[in-house]
């Protein structure tokens, strides 16, 4: 081997160490910058109570600021759609979940973005159920006197809900499936924070929103009634209220899962420092009660590779009752 051809070789396997040194050193840094957070919904709403406290409180197991953003729209779609086209270096998080993967999954004919490729799963946070709620000047006090009374008086009620396509939507169409009513019209809102201000203000009679603190503190003082809530068991800080699998609606449960996602690519080693921080938070008793306040279930941690197949298995259990739905939005 001549002698230049051997200084070259040397000179490459040197440098070999230094350059993986190089690459390990700049993943060691992440993050080392402020953290895009994505929440895909209007503030007011389950989205933006768990989203804000999760940013503040992560920090310190982060390694950085993470800056929140609300992009409502198209039941979290549009908030969602913006994260598939970011790139996928560690510094765009999306706060998703049921309503942000569902809707794409079965309910688009030419969906704009494909929640189960598009996006990488991190880690759970918590699940929270929707409740059936009603005006006071509705004249009902359970799901049975509501089907009796909507009956009744075809075309007069209307329910909203956080945006066409968003799991407030199909779990009042599932409802409805379920009761064997038809005129119940629904009204789409930008977010279920406006929803939540027009039925306080008596412009609608009905909304399903996702159950928080705001929206049982409204109940408590009368401002609102709650029918059901959607969960297949009581709610630990609201005991008081009635699932609608008591009141004889065995199906009507529907769980909004909520947890981080990052556009599909980034790489393993910032997926796992972020769900790691995100196991640390799930571990710290404030944040456990915080969430339990807002009348939020903790569910069990999963690994990434677990919460994967747990979104994979509630989209399989969606899809026979939305084809029955006829439910599109596009």
């Amino acid at each position: 081997m001549k002698r230049r051809q051997f200084l070259r070789l040397g000179i490459a396997a040197a440098a070999a160490p230094a350059i993986a040194t190089g690459r390990a050193a700049a993943q060691a840094k992440y993050p080392d910058r402020p953290i895009r957070f994505i929440v895909p919904f209007p503030p007011g709403g389950a989205y933006d109570y768990i989203g804000r406290q999760w940013a503040e409180r992560v920090k310190g197991y982060m390694g950085n600021t993470v800056v929140v953003e609300n992009m409502g729209g198209a039941g979290g779609g549009v908030g969602a759609a913006f994260v598939t086209r970011q790139r996928p270096d560690g510094y765009t998080l999306l706060l998703g979940g049921a309503t942000t993967h569902i809707t794409e999954a079965l309910l688009k004919t030419k969906p704009t973005y494909d929640p189960l490729k598009d996006l990488e799963p991190v880690s759970g946070i918590a699940v929270t159920a929707f409740a059936i709620t009603v005006h006071p000047s509705v004249p009902a006090k359970d799901l049975k006197e509501l089907v009796a009374y909507v009956k009744a008086n075809p075309g007069k009620l209307s329910y909203g809900s956080a945006g066409h396509g968003s799991l407030n939507h199909l779990t009042g169409e599932l409802f409805k499936l379920r009761a064997g009513i038809k005129d119940l019209t629904h009204v789409p809102y930008r977010g279920a924070g406006p929803a939540l201000n027009d039925i306080l203000a008596g412009q609608i009679p009905m909304i399903v929103p996702a159950m928080t603190a705001t929206v049982q503190q409204h109940h408590e003082t009368g401002k609102l009634r709650i029918l059901a809530v959607t969960h297949g068991t009581r709610l630990k800080a609201a005991p008081n209220l009635p699932t609608a699998v008591e009141q004889g609606f065995p199906d009507v449960v529907a769980p909004n899962y909520i947890g981080l996602y990052f556009p599909t690519g980034t790489p393993k080693e910032i997926v796992e420092h972020v769900g790691q921080a995100n196991l640390k938070l799930m571990a710290d008793k404030s944040f456990q009660d915080f969430l339990v306040k807002g009348t939020f279930e903790i569910e069990p941690p999963l690994s990434t590779a677990k919460y994967k197949e747990y979104v994979e298995s509630e989209i399989r259990r969606w899809r026979p009752i939305v084809s029955a739905m006829g439910v599109k939005i596009d």
